[in-house]
């Protein structure tokens, strides 16, 4: 049996915006499909409201999100999860890095850490905290 876990994160109405940007900054397609779509709802203020959506990158990163029901609470709390990224290339995360902190909030610059070659931590532009590192070489 495989098992596979995958971030899925809830919006307000900024679902498909953050799918694009995470599309953009991690190569990926981003795949979105609207409450009118599904004729989940049939309250036109919902119909362009993302359902369904996701990001897939052929490195193995995917992160699902969607704009929470008609009706449903919408509080993204303030430390209720982390994205982590964990790679082995540091090219890859910096770049990864690069383009996540475009009008973020860094929490720890990238850098040097106690337990990786480089290691940061950010408050995206939609309230998302992501944590990157680089595996530590083994010998």
């Amino acid at each position: 049996m495989t098992i596979e876990t995958t971030t899925h994160l809830n919006f307000d109405g900024d679902a498909r915006a953050a799918l694009d940007f995470y599309a953009a900054v991690f190569g990926g397609t981003a795949t979105a499909v609207t409450y009118g779509q599904m004729g989940a709802s049939d309250d036109p203020a919902w119909a362009d409201k993302i359902v369904f959506g996701q990001v897939a990158t052929e490195a193995g990163l995917r992160v699902m999100a969607f704009d929470v029901w008609p009706g449903q609470p919408y509080d993204q709390g303030t430390n209720a999860f982390y994205v982590y990224v964990h790679g082995t290339d540091a090219d890859e995360v910096t770049r990864y890095w690069d383009g996540l902190s475009e009008r973020a909030e860094v929490r720890q610059p990238l850098g040097p850490s106690a337990w990786a070659p480089l290691a940061g931590q950010l408050r995206d532009r939609f309230g998302v905290v992501w944590a990157l590192d680089v595996a530590a070489p083994t010998s």
